[in-house]
């Protein structure tokens, strides 16, 4: 899709069902804009204020999220994933940088508009599927890969991308990996179709500037005490890029997020 297409699209699915609630001079005061009506209240320069108590308890438990830094609480950028199911998934991003190290509040919100989950996600790692047969895989093509009922991350899979000995002891103790489950479809089979969607970012008020891409992705999950009631998700997802800001553009990639559900009332979005 060109993005003249594309930003028409961003238009319509932002707007549209917030128009007929928007008072006439509300109207006026967004012209032009493609960030209004969102949940949260939520707009690109927005200030998100993040209660980080359940980040630090989940960090103590062997957590491996990341925390927003001070620089990185201001909206950057507002997108929508469009899925084959009922509701609405938006994202929030607090933060991007040239190799995907991207932070973001991630919202589901069902058929009636109520927020029915809020996470917060940041970047563990983005790898490139060079071979014919990792791409097969990351897509979950063949009836494998991406959707198979667990999913491995080995401490040595951390070290090769920078993590120090006393973070990697803190999560892994003496264990060589951390062994996730699929949060998704039944858990006795052994292989669930990911979910595929399109995500449509824009990175400014006016929707100029901002991307298109494929996504395919599948959540996994692991408790991170004996009590199970604390746990956090991994996100596996597979992005084609379709375009970027105007021009078609097409690459491929697969980013590791770490995700913490959070309750609405620890986040405040002015």
């Amino acid at each position: 899709m060109a993005w003249k297409d594309a930003y028409q699209y961003v238009g319509k699915l932002f707007n549209k069902q917030n128009k007929d609630e928007l008072t006439a001079d509300e109207m006026h005061a967004d012209k032009g804009r493609q960030d209004a009506g969102l949940p949260l209240g939520a707009r690109i320069g927005s200030v998100v204020n993040l209660q980080k108590t359940p980040l630090i308890r989940a960090i103590s438990q062997g957590s491996l999220i990341t925390m927003p830094d001070e620089a990185e609480t201001r909206i950057i950028a507002i997108s929508r994933v469009q899925l084959a199911i009922s509701g609405k998934m938006y994202r929030y991003y607090l933060n991007r940088d040239a190799n995907g190290g991207e932070k973001f509040l991630q919202l589901y919100c069902d058929a009636s508009g109520e927020l029915q989950e809020l996470l917060y996600c940041s970047h563990l790692t983005r790898l490139i599927p060079e071979t014919v047969e990792d791409q097969q895989a990351f897509l979950g093509e063949n009836g494998a890969g991406l959707g198979d009922r667990n999913y491995s991350l080995w401490r040595e899979q951390l070290a090769g991308i920078g993590w120090d000995d006393a973070s990697l002891d803190s999560v892994f103790a003496d264990a060589d990996s951390l062994q996730y489950a699929r949060d998704a479809g039944d858990p006795a089979q052994e292989f669930v179709a990911p979910y595929k969607g399109v995500e449509t970012r824009i990175d400014d008020a006016s929707g100029k500037q901002g991307l298109q891409q494929d996504v395919v992705f599948m959540p996994y999950r692991r408790s991170l005490n004996e009590a199970a009631d604390q746990f956090e998700l991994l996100l596996i997802s597979t992005e084609i890029l379709r375009s970027k800001d105007g021009g078609s553009r097409r690459d491929i990639h697969v980013d590791f997020m770490i995700a913490l559900p959070l309750e609405a009332e620890r986040l405040l979005v002015q």
